[in-house]
């Protein structure tokens, strides 16, 4: 039987990638920071949205927050918004592609964190399933990078490469907090948890961030709310795909959320192919072979 996190979380990836079409369009209209922090503020009614129809529809109560969840929703929401930071950082270096590749480590970070974490443990089909897909996106990523492998391995020891490390451990522990939050309030319907965790963190990440962006880049707010309408549609398709990510998480071990949600770039592969008309070369076959292949390892025997 399909088990539901499943079409949740290629739902989830789908929408993703409808988000980050969106944003293509605030390029030089919004700084990296606005149009981070545009996807936090236009996200928030969304979700509270929902969050409200779920109580109205089901009659039932808002969870009890306690301190775990609190501090978790602190911390990932922290951490989601110091990857936005890292990744910045990184692209400042001369060499930043290399760091931008091993920033695609998120899968593995989240399994190593999520272990530690929340004791959320992998079989083995598993952690081939998580290596082999991560080999398709280092693939794909040398590729678009137009990295060489002796390029990758020269680069190895260098500050892009533990930036672009601290990156994806940035993001991937955004990720195993997000489900530690939910699953600390131990309540029946997970559905409930998911939408009331995804509002708290957006309210942290609201205030931080935009706090930050008066302090920082005060005339930046204004454009943020003068860009409404792409901002507000970006940001409205990123409150849809959290949705379906926080329900996902909260669900099931993170790893396996992430790890099939690498379909993502089988929608890109498939938008830049068949719409786009663009040619394939070997290495993003390799890379998209092996993703598939990881995913299907995932869903038949993780």
């Amino acid at each position: 039987m399909l088990e539901y996190w499943i079409p949740i979380t290629i739902a989830a990836a789908f929408l993703q990638n409808m988000r980050s079409a969106l944003q293509k369009h605030l390029q030089g209209r919004l700084s990296t920071v606005g149009a981070g922090y545009s996807r936090f503020l236009y996200a928030l009614p969304v979700a509270a949205l929902y969050l409200w129809v779920i109580t109205y529809f089901t009659g039932q109560e808002l969870p009890p927050t306690n301190t775990k969840f609190l501090i978790y929703c602190f911390l990932g929401g922290i951490c989601q918004i110091m990857f936005t930071v890292f990744l910045l950082w990184m692209f400042s270096f001369q060499s930043f592609a290399v760091g931008t590749t091993f920033s695609k480590l998120e899968v593995v970070m989240v399994a190593i964190l999520g272990a530690l974490i929340l004791q959320d443990l992998l079989n083995f089909p598993a952690i081939v399933a998580v290596v082999v897909s991560t080999l398709g996106v280092f693939a794909l990523s040398l590729n678009q990078s137009k990295l060489s492998i002796g390029a990758l391995l020269a680069g190895l020891f260098r500050k892009p490469t533990l930036v672009g490390l601290i990156c994806a451990a940035w993001l991937g522990g955004s990720v195993v907090f997000f489900r530690g939050a939910s699953l600390s309030l131990e309540h029946h319907s997970f559905t409930l948890s998911a939408a009331f965790t995804l509002c708290i963190s957006l309210v942290i990440q609201n205030i931080t961030m935009g706090g930050y962006l008066l302090i920082r880049e005060p005339g930046e707010f204004g454009r943020v709310l003068t860009n409404w309408r792409w901002a507000g549609a970006a940001g409205v398709m990123g409150a849809f795909a959290s949705i379906c990510w926080f329900t996902a998480f909260t669900m099931q071990n993170a790893s396996y959320v992430r790890a099939l949600g690498q379909i993502e770039l089988l929608f890109t592969f498939i938008a830049t192919t068949v719409f786009f008309r663009e040619k394939v070369s070997p290495a993003e076959l390799v890379g998209i072979l092996f993703v598939c292949a990881g995913i299907l390892i995932l869903l038949l025997w993780g």
